[in-house]
């Protein structure tokens, strides 16, 4: 195995054709990491982010390099297999092996028993070491899936919306357990997600893609705080329904879980359903404009 002298933990430049939602086009990334950071990475569906993982997993080929603390992972002359790279991969889906209790799928990625009670404590599930997958309920089987993700040790975790399924309570639990393990292990995170909050509570850096392009990169505060110098606060939706009350229009926005009304002004025909909008206060009053 081949040893560079970067100083960056984690160095990624990759680019692979895709074909998919957008037919054909290339996934495009340079990223570059220190440990300890955690990155989110967001956009729409299809634009490359479940790809860009399985390609640092090393699950699908692509052209670039990818060095990891030194360690050459992807170059024109190395390609190190997935067993070989020290990641941790969380899938949306679980993929827990359903022949095995819980315990028995953590020991399976690592036979290190001392280590496997200490992750399933820490998340409060030590009693249920000897369940199996089909009796536990889904956030029962994302905690084992991230106990497992983290038998390895990995320099590098990788998530695949990994909370999207659960329900808001247990997502911010997990959310929680996943912070707390994130800095007692010292590890490295990238994690694609589709939420905001998510981005904003667990990540140091961020990227959006769109199309197989990193169209934003930075902080998730300054980022995602769409609030210019006059605004109080401002929150991204989206227009579901525009409808007349008496003389006026009203838009109806969701934001996150909830519905909103705006009182529209002259400027009503300019928005229209499904469109994207930030929702403002500015000067005692509630206002909506197009996201730029």
């Amino acid at each position: 195995m081949k040893k560079t002298k970067e100083n960056l933990m984690i160095f990624i430049d990759v680019r692979k054709k895709l074909h998919g939602v957008y037919k054909d086009m290339e996934l495009k990334c340079n990223i570059e990491l220190k440990k300890g950071d955690f990155l989110a990475v967001c956009g729409e569906s299809g634009s490359g982010k479940t790809t860009l993982l399985r390609i640092i997993a090393g699950l699908e080929r692509a052209e670039g390099r990818i060095v990891v603390d030194g360690e050459v992972w992807l170059d024109k002359k190395c390609f190190l297999p997935p067993q070989k790279r020290e990641i941790g991969f969380l899938f949306q889906n679980y993929a827990l092996f359903p022949n095995m209790n819980v315990m028995q799928n953590l020991l399976y990625v690592n036979n290190d028993e001392k280590l496997a009670k200490k992750l399933l404590e820490m998340s409060e599930i030590y009693e249920l070491k000897d369940r199996y997958p089909a009796s536990l309920s889904g956030g029962q089987k994302q905690r084992v899936a991230l106990c497992r993700a983290l038998m390895k040790k990995p320099k590098l975790l990788l998530l695949d919306e990994p909370f999207s399924a659960l329900d808001p309570k247990m997502r911010e639990k997990l959310q929680n357990e996943l912070s707390y393990f994130h800095k007692e292990f010292d590890l490295t995170t990238i994690m694609v997600t589709h939420s905001p909050s998510e981005i904003y509570k667990l990540a140091n850096k961020m990227i959006e893609i769109k199309k197989g392009e990193i169209v934003k990169k930075g902080n998730p505060k300054e980022a995602l705080l769409n609030t210019k110098s006059s605004e109080k606060f401002a929150l991204e939706g989206i227009i579901i329904d525009i409808k007349k009350v008496d003389v006026i229009y009203v838009a109806v926005v969701a934001i996150g879980n909830n519905l909103v009304e705006i009182v529209l002004s002259n400027e009503a025909k300019e928005f229209k359903t499904g469109e994207k909008v930030i929702v403002s206060n500015k000067a005692f009053s509630v206002n909506i404009r197009k996201k730029e």
